[in-house]
C-alpha cells in the first residue's frame, strides 16, 4: 500500500472520529443548568460564582421544548418565573440550533457542546454561554 494513500486514509479517519454529530447533543439538553461563564465577542469573560436563578430545559418528543427560569429554595423547592420560552430544535449545517419564540421576541442559539455536566451555546450577538449542571443545596444533611 502506498504510504501517501495510507496517511490520507488515516487522516480522514481521525478527522471523522473527531467531528461531533450535533444530534448527540439533544439527549443532554434536558435538566437544570446554571451559568458558569459568559465569553463576550471581544474575548472578555464574566464568571458567575453565584446564581440566584437556574434554567430548566425540557425537550419534548417532537424536536421541540421549553426553557424556564427557576429560583431554587434551600428546602429543595423552586419558585418559577412563569415565563416559558418555547423552542424548536433543528440540525442545520452540522450544528444543533434552538429557535426560541415568545410573545415578545424570536431568536436562535447554537449548541456548541452538550454533555451530562456542561452546556455551551452561542447567541446571535456572538456571546458564548457556558452552563454547568445545577446541584441543589441540601441543608437537611
Amino acid at each position: 500500500m502506498n504510504s501517501k494513500y495510507l496517511i490520507a486514509v488515516l487522516s480522514l479517519l481521525i478527522f471523522n472520529s473527531c467531528s461531533k454529530d450535533p444530534n448527540t447533543y439533544i439527549e443532554h439538553l434536558e435538566g437544570y443548568w446554571e451559568i458558569e461563564e459568559v465569553q463576550l465577542p471581544d474575548g472578555s469573560k464574566k464568571k458567575y460564582t453565584y446564581n440566584d436563578t437556574v434554567d430548566y430545559i425540557e425537550v419534548l418528543d417532537s424536536m421541540a421544548g421549553f426553557r424556564i427560569k427557576l429560583k431554587p429554595g434551600f428546602d429543595g423547592t423552586y419558585e418559577t418565573s412563569k415565563d416559558t420560552e418555547q423552542f424548536t430544535i433543528k440540525v442545520e449545517n452540522d450544528s444543533l440550533n434552538l429557535y426560541y419564540k415568545t410573545p415578545f421576541d424570536t431568536w436562535k442559539e447554537t449548541v456548541l457542546l452538550a454533555t451530562n455536566e456542561q452546556l455551551k451555546v452561542i447567541n446571535k450577538n456572538k456571546a458564548v454561554f457556558l452552563y454547568k449542571k445545577f446541584t441543589p443545596i441540601d441543608i437537611t444533611k
